[in-house]
This record gives structure tokens, C-alpha cells and sequence, in this order.
């Protein structure tokens, strides 16, 4: 038997299309407007849903297109209240996407690529290696799971699941743009932050946006050897260019980076490294994020005292150095930072 042609996903098309679809079946024109209402604004996920549409057009619509929202394999609940989800796409290929509630807020951790190619030292996600990158509907598919799941509203969106940001860029600015919408999920631009390892063009790039989404960097040293080891990806973007650049992203967007800093016992945590990241940091419009090194199994490397990250926080204050101590979220379902790395828990 030869292989079916999947259908396409309806939700690809454009208004445009849309219209010469509704055309092209012979509805009236205001049908073409409760279709873009309902794949855009009310975020339907079926034909079934669409109740203002008459059976007999949903039918057809049904025969052509379809709708490859990801299936969950599994989905873990941590005390803290945050939820891992596994999520398939029809090609096989899985991802995590994490849920965070906080008072009357609701969070959602992203991947933009299943697995990674970065290999950084400490990630359990690096250590596995990329299969693809993700489309921006497969990113924004992410976001709608945890919406129903949760039955509330998505407040903000961080890019920091699975994947380099900016190894997919195109697609990643695409679905900033479609979770940001008024016609979409309608989020804040500022409550939409990307976080790349330090990919210098692609932050040139994000400069040039008009939006106001939010930049995170993944630093973890501000000593060139100790980030080549812990970071080998981004070996050939040194310190020097990356300041250089997010110097340059700041004078053109007036936004401020914020630099993420996984505090490792014995590797970053010692004297020498916290001087030079207050130097790499003194002067400039920034914010530190600090937080302990989430376990990862098998891994060489634990997390710093916690008297060392409040060493650190107060070493950066007192060189005017906004700085905040970060709690991990998830971290009972390895569902924090660093440690997606597809594992499918058995749920039967």
C-alpha cells in the first residue's frame, strides 16, 4: 500500500487562504471570519469545537485538513505544582514543555528543539544531542497543551526547554509573534523571554526586532576557559564578542539581559570566578540570575552550598549588580533547568 499523504494542518493557512477556502466550498463570506476566530483568537484544537460552523462544512473541512496537535505520552506533577509533560508530534519526535502556576499566574517552559546540539557540560538535554528543530506552531502547540491542561490562562513564556533558541531562529521569532498576537494567545512581548547559550548573530538579529521580547543568556562563567569546558558549543563566541554584543543590544533596544548562572561546587563558585563575573557585569544594564545546579544523574558536577550563591549575590550588590537567587521549579520531577531530557516515565 502506497503511504497516505499526511493532511495539512489547517492552522497553516493564511487569512487569505482561509477566505478562498471558504469561497472555493461555497459559503457565505462571514464563515471565513468564524474560522480565523476560531483558529486564531479561540485557539480550537478540533473541528468539533467549532459549533457555529455547520456539520456538514466541519465534515469537509475534516475530509482536507487536519489539526497535529502533539499527543502527551506522559505528564508528572511535582509537589511545587508544576507539571512535565512529554508531548509527541506526528513524526514521532518528543519533547518537554514544563507548566509553572504561581499565584494566579501560569508559566510555560518551551522547547524549540527536540534535543540539543550545544552539549553543554551540565545539561542533561546538551548530553543527548538534537533530533530536529521545531516549527513555530510545534512551539506554540506547546504552550495550548498546558493552557488546557491547566484551565487558565498562559501569563508568560519562557524559551528555555530543550534546544538553542537561536539555532532555529526563524521559527522562534515566528511563534513569538503568534503567542504575542492579539489574534493569538495575546501575551505581553515582555513576558516572552528567549534564552540562548550566547549565539552572537542571532542576538544581533533579536536587537533588530521591533517587539520588546526579552533576551536571557546562559553565561554560567565569565572566565573563557571554565565557559569553553562547562559550554564547547559556543567555544568560538568568546566572552569578549559576547559582551561587545549584548552592549550593543542594550544602546539599541534599552532592554535589559538578564544572565543566567548555574552555580556548579568547585567550578564557577570559587573567588576568581566570582570577581570576574562582577567585572564582566560592573557598569552595564544587567540582571544575574543565580541558581544551584540542579542534580543531573551520572553527572560529575553538584550543585554550590547555598552560602556560596548568597556569598555571590551579595558580592554583585555591592557592586551595584542586580541580582536574584533563583528557586528551582520541578527539580522532584526533573523538570528544572537543565534536566529535560525526555525520559518517559512509565505510567501505566
Amino acid at each position: 500500500m502506497e503511504p497516505t499523504t499526511p493532511l495539512r494542518d489547517i492552522r497553516s493557512l493564511t487569512q487569505d487562504e482561509i477566505r478562498a477556502l471558504v469561497e472555493e466550498l461555497g459559503q457565505p463570506a462571514f464563515r471565513a471570519k468564524q474560522l480565523i476566530e476560531w483558529l486564531g483568537e479561540k485557539q480550537a484544537a478540533s473541528f468539533d469545537e467549532m459549533t457555529n460552523l455547520p456539520k456538514a462544512l466541519r465534515a469537509q473541512l475534516a475530509g482536507r485538513f487536519s489539526f497535529n496537535t502533539p499527543v502527551e505520552v506522559t505528564k508528572q506533577v511535582s509537589r511545587d505544582g508544576s507539571r512535565k509533560y512529554l508531548l509527541q508530534f506526528s513524526d514521532g519526535v518528543a519533547v518537554e514543555t514544563v507548566g509553572m502556576p504561581s499565584r494566579g499566574k501560569l508559566a510555560v517552559c518551551v522547547s524549540s528543539q527536540a534535543g540539543c546540539g550545544m552539549r553543554c557540560a551540565f545539561c542533561a538535554t546538551g548530553l543527548a544531542g538534537l533530533t530536529r528543530s521545531l516549527t513555530a506552531q510545534e512551539i506554540v502547540d506547546q504552550v495550548l497543551h498546558v493552557q488546557r491542561d491547566f484551565g487558565e490562562r498562559v501569563t508568560s513564556v519562557v524559551f528555555m526547554g530543550q534546544g538553542e533558541p537561536f539555532a532555529n531562529y526563524d521559527a522562534v521569532v515566528e511563534a513569538l509573534r503568534m503567542l504575542n498576537s492579539p489574534d493569538g494567545l495575546n501575551i505581553g512581548a515582555r513576558h516572552l523571554t528567549v534564552s540562548t547559550c550566547g549565539v552572537i548573530p542571532g542576538i544581533r538579529e533579536f536587537a533588530k526586532l521591533p517587539e520588546q521580547f526579552t533576551l536571557a543568556i546562559s553565561l554560567h562563567s565569565a572566565v573563557q576557559g571554565t565557559r569553553n569546558q562547562l559550554m564547547p558549543g559556543v567555544k568560538k563566541y568568546t566572552l569578549l564578542r559576547l559582551h561587545e554584543a549584548l552592549q550593543d543590544y542594550v544602546e539599541k533596544t534599552g532592554r535589559r539581559p538578564t544572565y543566567e548562572y548555574a552555580m556548579i561546587d568547585g567550578v564557577n563558585d570559587t573567588n576568581p570566578e566570582m570577581l570576574t563575573l562582577c567585572d564582566f557585569c560592573e557598569g552595564t544594564l544587567c540582571h544575574v540570575n543565580l541558581i544551584q545546579l540542579n542534580h543531573i544523574p551520572d553527572s560529575p558536577f553538584r550543585p554550590s552550598p547555598v552560602e556560596k550563591v548568597e556569598k555571590l549575590q551579595k558580592m554583585l550588590a555591592s557592586r551595584g549588580i542586580e541580582a536574584t537567587v533563583r528557586n528551582s521549579r520541578g527539580s522532584d520531577i526533573d523538570a528544572a533547568c537543565g534536566q529535560l531530557k525526555q525520559r518517559i516515565v512509565n505510567a501505566r
